[in-house]
């Protein structure tokens, strides 16, 4: 409700009240209309001016502080002292979108220095593992040990350790560039069929090794062109097919398909392995997050294989998704943007003259 009309109602409700009083002593009409008159303008007035001078100009310092914080400091000077008709409607909505706003700006707040805790604890300790079984084989290499075969095998597995640093500092800095933007996606113009058969050929021998049988469910006669990083969506494939292997079963299977939409294409990349909890799922892009750390620990890697994928594909403005069950296997599919297929100009006919 405006101020104007809040005012005019409780100046009518004073208008009558004394106009009834004035009514029941002297029994006059022309009384009632002159007190009536004279008791509507004068509580208008009154009320009017002591709710402008008293509540109106107190709101008005509020609203002007609330504009100041929304808007920051360097913008104080632009607000001056303009309010609209209705103040106090319009400090009510503004201070309910402020607390809501702040309210989200504190749970996002408290969301990344959890995030951030949990990050610095997780790099600790995917350096720590490495670097204190390197230490250990150089002490026991120190000790004068004169078997050239023991001294090669800890000279083996501390060259693996040194190799697992070496992935891990350069996925953190390649995660690192992704975030910041530093690598640009190159866009290019190729057939996403070609890029599937081409990283499946290459991975063949890994499939082997793993016991997993690899294979790509193509529905389509026809390649379908895309428009994207082809050597970063190649990544992304790699290790999609790759964690699918370091979760699968022996004697497995691993299927790619490719679904053809209206103006993108969905690349799935499914396997029969040992699945994910459901409770797990919604954190499973987080960097260095793992569903069984002992597990994983065995199986190797930095940890970052799937963050790096989600920062590739949300680069290229296109969404991925998980789904799995436990026991039964999971599927990773993520979107590409379709080239649009310009149809050729029909050709007319030459009318001779």
């Amino acid at each position: 409700m405006k101020l104007r009309v809040l005012v005019l109602i409780n100046a009518l409700a004073v208008a009558i009240t004394i106009s009834i009083v004035n009514y029941y002593f002297r029994h006059s009409w022309y009384d009632v209309a002159i007190t009536f008159s004279a008791s509507f303008v004068s509580s208008f007035i009154f009320i009017y001016y002591m709710i402008e001078r008293f509540i109106v100009g107190k709101i008005k310092i509020i609203y002007k502080l609330i504009h100041n914080l929304k808007l920051g400091k360097d913008l104080k000077d632009a607000i001056g002292d303009h309010v609209t008709s209705d103040p106090i409607n319009d400090v009510e909505k503004d201070v309910k979108e402020w607390a809501k706003q702040k309210k989200s700006e504190i749970e996002d707040l408290k969301k990344q220095e959890q995030f951030r805790r949990d990050f610095l604890s997780n790099v600790s300790h995917e350096f720590k593992t490495p670097l204190f079984a390197i230490q250990g084989y150089i002490e026991a290499l120190q000790d004068d040990m004169d078997d050239p075969v023991m001294i090669k095998q800890f000279l083996d597995k501390a060259s693996k350790n040194v190799d697992r640093l070496s992935y891990l500092v350069k996925d953190l800095d390649e995660i690192s560039k992704l975030e910041s933007g530093e690598i640009p996606i190159n866009y290019s113009k190729f057939k996403i069929n070609d890029l599937i058969k081409e990283v499946i050929e290459s991975l063949e021998l890994k499939a082997q090794q793993h016991k997993i049988k690899l294979s790509y469910k193509d529905k389509y006669d026809e390649s379908v062109l895309v428009n994207a990083d082809r050597e970063k969506i190649h990544q992304v494939l790699v290790n999609l097919i790759d964690n699918s292997f370091k979760y699968g079963k022996e004697n497995g299977n691993t299927f790619v398909r490719l679904y053809d939409l209206h103006e993108q294409v969905l690349v799935e990349v499914t396997d029969d392995g040992i699945g994910i909890e459901e409770k797990y799922l919604p954190r499973l892009f987080e960097r260095f997050f793992r569903t069984d750390s002992s597990r994983s620990r065995q199986i190797g890697g930095s940890g970052l294989g799937l963050a790096i994928v989600k920062h590739i594909i949300e680069s290229h403005q296109q969404t991925i998704n998980v789904r799995s069950t436990e026991g039964l296997g999971s599927t990773f599919g993520f979107t590409l943007q379709k080239v649009r297929q310009q149809l050729p100009f029909p050709v007319l006919p030459v009318l001779k003259s």
